[in-house]
């Protein structure tokens, strides 16, 4: 058996590792830092917009998992503990995803070239879950051994925005392969059972019942999280949709429950998850990366659900539309445009979560790993216009956006209104009330400075060491954290297991779209926000960190025990 040392310091075994990242995708030459050293621009090939539709997909099927799942792992799987969940919420179904190495075309005039992806997809498949039906997945790792490419063949599945047990939220000292163990697993294995119990936060104090539908999810995403790794996997294809409905939220636009928002419905239909990526190609038409860029990557073309400059046909009615920002490093101001006109659409969700009531918005600001949901009506709009979404971001470095936008514009897909549709969806005026903030459960008060320090990113001048607990908090209590950036860097900071509560934004109440429940929370340069955040239901390890991934695999980031 193998293990990493594991820890956030450079040592030859992580800068061994490193030098594998540099590897360019499919052709297995070496990526050329001198190019990105020097200032000089890859021009990747010129690629005609709106050839290929956009992949949607429909809710992937559970199937029966053998040998069946169990408590403790099984002798062929990787050496986690125990699931801690595992009587409190029996699993109802079970789900197979492979993660593999295949063939993915990102647009005609580029190669298809390899990719690493769950079930061989560029985004994963989409798992459809729902409150009250706990659920096994379970991950296999067939990733080739020997890498001609970037990115590490041990993977770690963590399901973002998730409310599991540490042993199945992804931690990224758990990483495996049928011959690798991670420094917090026992042994390798060909897979990995992660038992998501699809509860609502809070169910230690409401054991008789289905628990606070104010706490439910949304929109939710699966990926890897290799130590070390995290970067160049995601950005390799190891990112898919995971959506949670309840009878709020129940995704079905006709349903009679005086519950049901009837939002627009039909994973792949009507409900539509989107991810936008930024990869970069080099002048063949290849995917290339480079991880020694400590300040961030970004691409030269921009992909939404793995094709570049996409169209999708649309019905004149509502659409839901799931937007994730999967990028490296790289912002997005997002406007849905038709001709000069920036039209409005109605914002439901932010970070998956329903928002008290929508907002109307006519743009939205997504960094990376944030969620918004957005509905967007068609049904006034002519059959055969044509609309695009348009990115207005300005940001030529990975250390974040400028202040300015382009208000021209990067169109990244093409909406092609072509026939007529039943709409019986509605967006009401009231979504999903707040939870409220009990103060007097505050058992501690926690300051975090997030820096770069000699070309390492640091949380309280501390590199990651997935085996060392910077802290611990007690289960059922809450905390008041304050995060703090410093230079002219930004980072979009996620915690795992809680959503927080943002109270303040330096010194300033937070803006309406930030208001509700979030897990991602960005610091803009010399910024400070404020949160109020829970910690129940499960004990373990857990982490916080910046979800710019190159910060992110060069130590920004912190574990953290929840304990009795």
């Amino acid at each position: 058996m193998q293990r990493s040392t594991g820890n956030g310091v450079l040592t030859p075994k992580r800068r061994e590792f490193l030098k594998l990242g540099a590897v360019a995708g499919g052709s297995g030459l070496i990526a050329s830092r001198a190019l990105d050293v020097s200032g000089a621009v890859i021009t990747p090939p010129y690629t005609v917009p709106y050839l290929e539709a956009l992949p949607v997909y429909r809710a992937k099927l559970p199937i029966e998992l053998s040998p069946p799942p169990q408590e403790y792992p099984h002798a062929d799987e990787a050496g986690r503990d125990r699931h801690q969940a595992w009587n409190r919420f029996p699993y109802q179904k079970t789900y197979s995803i492979i993660v593999k190495q295949a063939m993915h075309s990102f647009h005609p005039h580029l190669p298809t070239q390899t990719i690493w992806g769950y079930d061989g997809k560029c985004p994963g498949p989409t798992i459809v879950a729902r409150i009250g039906e706990p659920v096994i997945v379970r991950y296999y790792n067939r990733l080739p051994r020997d890498v001609n490419s970037f990115g590490s063949p041990e993977i770690s599945t963590h399901l973002h925005n998730g409310h599991a047990a540490s042993e199945s939220d992804g931690f990224a000292g758990n990483y495996f392969s049928p011959t690798v163990a991670g420094p917090t697993l026992t042994r390798p294995g060909k897979y990995y059972d992660c038992h998501y119990p699809n509860a609502y936060a809070g169910t230690d104090r409401w054991p008789d019942s289905a628990g606070d539908y104010r706490e439910a999810l949304g929109t939710l995403w699966y990926h890897d999280h290799r130590e070390g790794f995290t970067a160049a996997n995601v950005y390799k294809g190891l990112a898919g949709f995971y959506l949670v409905f309840d009878k709020i939220d129940s995704g079905n636009e006709r349903d009679p429950s005086p519950t049901a928002l009837r939002l627009p419905s039909g994973v792949g239909v009507y409900d539509i998850p989107m991810v936008i990526q930024n990869p970069k190609f080099d002048a063949g038409g290849l995917l290339i990366f480079d991880q020694f860029d400590t300040e961030g990557f970004l691409g030269n073309k921009i992909t939404v659900n793995g094709k570049v400059s996409p169209f999708f046909k649309v019905a004149s009615r509502k659409y839901r539309f799931r937007i994730l920002n999967g990028s490296t490093s790289r912002f997005y101001d997002l406007v849905v445009r038709r001709g000069n006109t920036d039209l409005p659409f109605q914002i439901i969700a932010n970070d998956g979560n329903l928002l008290p009531a929508p907002l109307q918005a006519t743009s939205i600001r997504i960094a990376p790993a944030e969620r918004i949901d957005i509905v967007m009506d068609f049904s006034t709009i002519a059959i055969g216009s044509e609309l695009y979404l348009v990115d207005r971001i300005v940001q030529s470095e990975g250390r974040g956006p400028e202040s300015i936008l382009n208000l021209a514009g990067n169109a990244l897909m093409r909406f092609d209104i072509d026939r007529t549709a039943a709409d019986s969806s509605r967006v009401p005026s009231q979504l999903r009330p707040l939870p409220e903030i009990d103060f007097t459960e505050v058992a501690k008060r926690r300051a975090f400075r997030f820096k770069r320090e000699n070309g390492v990113w640091l949380v309280n001048d501390e590199v990651f060491d997935p085996e060392k607990v910077s802290f611990k908090v007690k289960r059922g209590t809450a905390e008041i954290w304050e995060l703090g950036g410093s230079g002219s860097w930004h980072h979009p900071i996620h915690i795992h297991l809680e959503e927080g509560r943002l109270l303040s934004r330096g010194g300033r109440p937070p803006s309406p779209v930030e208001a509700g429940r979030k897990d991602v929370f960005v610091l803009n340069p010399q910024e400070s926000v404020t949160i109020y955040i829970q910690f129940r239901d499960f004990v373990g390890k857990y982490m916080m960190h910046c979800h710019n991934t190159i910060h992110e695999d060069h130590s920004m980031m912190v574990r953290f025990d929840v304990e009795d």
